[in-house]
């Protein structure tokens, strides 16, 4: 029980804390506090019938005798607009929801790519230090000393805590969302757990900014794609979209993805991450259009301009029934240090019957794989030719 109000209530609570006190390390400090104190409390007492106000007025009051304790009281208590909080005045429709301040300032440009997944996971995901260490593959002293240094960071350049300005939203938006995907696709190679934590931010992020269809956009792309995580693996083995079993596939999912969707094309959505998310639900349909996920794909190589897209271009247009066009278009590209460049081209060459070419495609992506599945399906696919 008091997990799950951990989960759902930890990066509210922070966001109000942050706002409140101007400090990341106070803050955590206080809201670690107020946790605490209601895993004390609540079994014998009972979760309160506002969570999150309670835990938010708890940890308020925590700040504040700490100050106390600290004995900076003469100095700081007259910038905490509210010198002690009570349920009386505290409660779910007062209390401002400042979760969207906390993802613009957790993804501010000054901040090093690393240090912004860190501090979003941390912060708006709860996840403790460890875990995010362990997902990443870092020791937990390295992935702290990430943490702190983007903390010290916001304090010393003055980072804000707000929304940007208008002028300033589209690009810091862009920003926000490539690290929402960032820290999907880590989970996506194989750690679900963070994949979910990315699909329950993007839906922090869509709730925050209704009127957003990019954010509507980058959730339905991770939810369509995630529906498939049981079927993309047998064992080891990784399983292409043709040969999986769609029973796997987590239909509810599907659906409430294309709903997500929905919303982002009703919004106008034409952006990058919509126009993925497009191409993922057609993925999922009984008989899937090709030469309309060909054509999806095009206009994402006019919106990004990236060879990588390009590439999937090739395989949709392979799909539709044109390898030799899809070849051409694939041996246009300089990716040679890319593994899928050389698995798709050993998979065109093979079905255009070039054996021998495809088996030196695949070897040149067996020498760059790293992962076992990715590993053990380039060995099957020399064995095989």
């Amino acid at each position: 029980m008091l997990e799950g109000a951990f989960r759902d209530e930890w990066g509210r609570v922070l966001a109000s804390l942050v706002g409140f006190l101007g400090d990341f390390d106070k803050a955590e400090e206080a809201a670690q506090e107020a946790f605490a104190i209601a895993a004390e409390r609540w079994p014998t007492s009972g979760v309160p019938a506002n969570p999150g106000a309670w835990l938010v007025t708890t940890a308020r009051n925590r700040a504040i005798d700490r100050i106390r304790r600290e004995r900076t009281l003469s100095e700081k208590i007259h910038l905490l607009p509210v010198p002690e909080a009570s349920m009386d005045e505290l409660d779910d429709t007062v209390i401002k929801d400042e979760r969207l301040e906390l993802i613009f300032t957790c993804c501010h440009p000054a901040l090093p790519l690393e240090g912004q997944v860190a501090l979003t996971l941390r912060a708006l995901g709860g996840l403790e230090t460890a875990e995010i260490a362990q997902a990443f593959l870092v020791s937990e002293e390295t992935m702290k000393r990430r943490l702190t240094r983007a903390k010290t960071k916001i304090k010393a350049t003055g980072i804000p805590f707000t929304v940007p300005d208008p002028h300033l939203l589209p690009d810091r938006l862009d920003a926000v969302l490539a690290v929402v995907y960032l820290i999907y696709n880590e989970g996506y190679r194989g750690r679900v757990d963070l994949a979910a934590e990315a699909i329950r931010l993007g839906q922090v992020l869509a709730t925050l900014m209704p009127d957003e269809p990019e954010a509507h956009g980058v959730l339905a792309l991770m939810m369509l794609h995630h529906a498939r995580r049981h079927a993309r693996f047998s064992g080891e083995d990784l399983v292409l979209l043709d040969d999986q079993d769609r029973s796997l596939w987590d239909m509810h999912q599907i659906a409430a993805g294309r709903a997500v969707l929905d919303r982002a094309i009703a919004l106008d959505g034409r952006g990058a991450y919509v126009v993925q998310a497009v191409i993922a639900s057609l993925q999922t349909r009984e008989r899937i259009d090709w030469p309309r996920v060909a054509e999806m794909y095009r206009r994402l190589v006019d919106l990004t301009g990236s060879p990588v897209v390009e590439l999937n271009r090739a395989v949709a247009v392979a799909q539709a029934g044109d390898p030799a066009a899809a070849l051409r278009a694939v041996d246009r590209l300089d990716l040679d240090r890319y593994l899928y460049f050389h698995s798709t081209r050993g998979e065109l060459l093979r079905r255009l019957g070039r054996d021998d070419e495809a088996k030196a495609a695949y070897g040149r992506a067996l020498d760059l794989a790293t992962s076992t599945p990715e590993r053990r399906f380039l060995t099957r696919r020399l064995e095989e030719l």
